[in-house]
């Protein structure tokens, strides 16, 4: 005979629960989201540790070589402290030495291993070793924003990834190999995932892929629908309909990982009449053309001084963030000189360096001129000294303005100040503007709001701000 539960008993059945672990970029970050939104919509929870969780997922990055011995570290730490874990993320698309998948060989305890992008194989992987409880209400899932699902940035922002995949084959990258060719997400999916993110409060939108300015070319630019109305598969089009959707909410709209082509022309006058910030993440890698042919970098990047000057003819407000290779296989003195040279004149407001490093798989390896490690970080640390004197030189001239600042941090309501963020910060990987506790009493702060402010000083790459 079984046992029936009195209806006031406490005896319900303790949902699963899964320890969750998102390493790399943040495009792999939303893939971490897509999976914790299937995770929470099937009923498991999820555990803050890895001893109280029934497994563990991490999403691993395999990118540089520090990447990949931090995803290697964690997955070890994940099985000493339980035991059960399954991988996904590019390391899991990795080979080792060994000619066989390099999670398995580094440990080969663990339950099941994935590539990126990949949330059904992670979930058949959940269902074969923790079985989804049965819940028929699960399926509307706290603390989501509608068909955007869960996210794990703070709820005032979030990133929107519009693809996956590349398409180029430059010579020190293996992330094609991990996560294939571009694949755009269907423009109406995109923008309908966009309009429940600000719905539900979202006020700055960070679109990201591996490359923004691609978007759209795998399917030829065809036109899908949103709300009723055509739209291109293409980022000028994107972009602008982002900004449309944006508005009514008084959000920000940023753009990331975009290849200078000459079809980014088109986006800088959006940015000059205020339908997206006047930022962009433009990874440039090098100035110099022979490095740049090295690299097989695209997009005529010789040409990228010039460029820079007509998008600040355009939006003279522009701030525009970049990342370089230092020490590239065959890389001259003279070479070096020319990008350090272009740091100085293109006045990159943002800018970070990596020494050189030889991921294994990437062509780049087998170039003849490969220079010593020390040499590398000796000219990345050169680098850094240029271009942190050009970022505190742009940050200067701030001094005496006002600007809307995002709020990230406002302890006992801002009285005694916080921490924000101007368009020209991105979150994690820009500055900060700190304010300073407002002179008015009645002056406020809220997290996730905007509140005007004036510069009055700089320190190193932040800003110094007065609430008014």
């Amino acid at each position: 005979m079984s046992e029936v539960a009195s209806p006031d008993s406490t005896t319900l059945p303790t949902a699963p629960k899964i320890g969750f672990v998102s390493l790399g970029c943040p495009k792999a970050l939303t893939d971490s989201e897509l999976i914790l939104t299937q995770l929470s919509a099937e009923g498991y929870q999820t555990s803050k540790t890895f001893e109280g969780a029934d497994l563990v997922i991490v999403n691993t990055c395999g990118f540089i070589d520090d990447a990949v011995k931090e995803s290697l570290d964690t997955i070890g730490e994940a099985l000493a402290e339980n035991g059960r874990v399954i991988v996904t993320g590019c390391l899991g698309a990795k080979t080792g030495e060994q000619g066989g998948n390099l999670v398995r060989e580094m440990h080969p305890s663990v339950l099941a291993v994935t590539g990126p992008h990949a949330t059904q194989e992670v979930m058949d992987a959940v269902h074969a070793n923790l079985p989804k409880p049965h819940d028929p209400f699960i399926d509307l899932v706290p603390q989501a924003f509608g068909i955007a699902g869960l996210k794990l940035t703070p709820r005032h922002y979030a990133y929107l990834k519009i693809s996956e995949g590349c398409n180029h084959r430059c010579t020190f990258c293996i992330i094609p190999s991990m996560r294939g060719d571009l694949v755009s997400r269907p423009v109406g999916d995109v923008l309908s995932e966009a309009k429940a993110l600000f719905e539900g409060g979202v006020k700055e939108l960070l679109v990201i892929s591996q490359d923004t300015s691609a978007y759209g070319v795998d399917v030829k630019y065809r036109t899908g629908f949103w709300d009723g109305k055509p739209v291109k598969t293409r980022m000028l089009e994107l972009v602008r309909t982002l900004g449309e959707i944006a508005a009514p909410y008084g959000a920000w709209v940023r753009l990331h990982y975009v290849y200078p082509y000459p079809s980014v022309d088109e986006i800088i006058p959006l940015m000059a009449e205020g339908k997206v910030l006047p930022y962009l993440d433009v990874p440039l890698q090098h100035s110099h053309p022979d490095v740049l042919r090295r690299m097989k970098r695209p997009a005529s990047g010789e040409k990228n001084l010039e460029r820079i000057a007509r998008w600040r003819e355009v939006c003279p407000e522009l701030v525009i963030r970049s990342t370089f290779i230092a020490g590239f296989p065959g890389e001259t003195e003279e070479e070096f000189e020319h990008l350090l040279d272009f740091i100085r004149e293109a006045e990159i407001d943002r800018a970070g360096c990596f020494a050189y490093s030889p991921v294994a798989g990437a062509s780049a390896n087998d170039i003849p001129g490969m220079l010593p490690e020390a040499e590398r970080e000796a000219r990345r640390a050169r680098f850094m000294e240029v271009a942190e004197a050009v970022s505190i030189a742009r940050l200067q001239r701030r001094i005496g303005a006002t600007m809307q600042v995002l709020v990230d941090s406002a302890p006992a309501m801002g009285r005694k100040g916080g921490v924000g963020r101007s368009y020209a910060d991105a979150p994690e990987i820009d500055g900060t503007v700190r304010l300073l506790p407002p002179e008015k009493i009645s002056k406020t702060m809220k997290v996730g709001e905007f509140t005007r402010a004036r510069i009055v000083g700089a320190e190193g790459h932040d800003l110094i701000a007065l609430p008014i």
